[in-house]
């Protein structure tokens, strides 16, 4: 199964199972890009949150004009910030940021649990190695890209390069299809 993108430089489409590396300075464009990752040839998609509050995903999707009803969120940092958690249906969390088992897993019951076009963002893997540390964050990228290939899915995955070395970047570039490099003027390279 093929999955379009809308992304600039990027090919037209992928097959189920790629992973993407969105390589960015800093936050600001990379809005745009995840919105549009999930806008197209989507039937159902999963924001994995450890950047932002569940509500602030909300806000996004809302202001990029992305169809909520195909949105499920996994917020990771409510707890941290000791904000009132909501579950429902669509709202979901763990017990910690750092709880990479109970990301993987509920991102397993996600794909499991839905058909059709799926997609994954991880939002983002600079912050999950920050409260988990990078050997967590990549064993925890390399689970969950074998999820991807198991169920034809694909996924886009942040990752802020300033706070790591060199050698940690290179290792998280060599776990994925395709790369996309966002300048900070918002332009963008991709490697696929």
């Amino acid at each position: 199964m093929d999955y379009s993108l809308e992304i600039d430089n990027a090919p037209e489409a992928v097959p189920g199972g790629t992973g993407i590396l969105l390589l960015h300075p800093s936050t600001g464009e990379t809005d745009r890009i995840d919105t549009d990752f999930f806008k197209t040839d989507t039937d159902h998609f999963l924001v994995v949150s450890t950047r932002t509050t569940a509500r602030e995903v909300k806000q996004k999707l809302e202001y990029y004009d992305v169809d909520e009803e195909r949105a499920e969120i996994l917020d990771t940092l409510s707890i941290e910030r000791g904000y009132s958690r909501r579950q429902s249906d669509t709202v979901h969390y763990v017990a910690a940021p750092d709880n990479v088992d109970g990301i993987v897993e509920h991102i397993d019951g996600f794909l499991e649990a839905h058909d059709g076009k799926l997609r994954i963002s991880f939002d983002s893997v600079t912050e999950l190695a920050y409260y988990a540390g990078e050997d967590e964050a990549l064993s925890a990228v390399e689970r969950i890209l074998e999820l991807l290939e198991e169920y034809d899915a694909v996924g886009l995955f942040h990752l802020s390069e300033e706070p790591h070395d060199e050698t940690i970047v290179d290792e998280f570039r060599a776990l994925f299809d395709g790369v996309i490099d966002l300048d900070e003027d918002g332009s963008v390279d991709a490697e696929f």
